[in-house]
């Protein structure tokens, strides 16, 4: 039986570039980082004791290695206490938001890493 999601793979083309996206302008921390020689990872989330963390997989890599796997970037929906502050300090380090939108579930907004991957984010108390 499943009891929670422990971590979410997202492939990116430039696993360096990504890495400093989610650290410097999202805030995330990594939490781990490894290499063995063919194959490199990088698990980052939002603070060291998170439930989910989000593992930063080479695109080309994974492709070559699984060849039909989908690489397609996941719908992923976070959550936050403070949404005007995270969609400034976002806005403030040039990262592209969308528009603050009232949903019957909440106030949300998306914004794209440099990868023009995009994501959510949701006000949750």
């Amino acid at each position: 039986m499943f009891n929670k999601l422990g971590q979410v793979m997202v492939y990116v083309n430039n696993q360096d570039a990504a890495v400093e996206f989610w650290t410097e302008k999202a805030g995330f921390t990594v939490i781990a980082e490894e290499n063995n020689g063919h194959m490199r990872w990088i698990e980052i989330a939002p603070s060291k004791n998170a439930e989910t963390s989000i593992i930063l997989h080479d695109k080309e890599f994974v492709a070559k290695m699984s060849p039909g796997m989908n690489l397609g970037t996941p719908s992923l929906m976070f959550f936050t206490e403070n949404l005007d502050e995270l969609y400034s300090s976002l806005s403030n380090k040039n990262v592209k938001v969308g528009d603050i939108v009232t949903m019957p579930s909440g106030r949300v907004f998306n914004f794209a890493d440099d990868e023009e991957n995009y994501f959510a984010v949701m006000e949750k108390n």
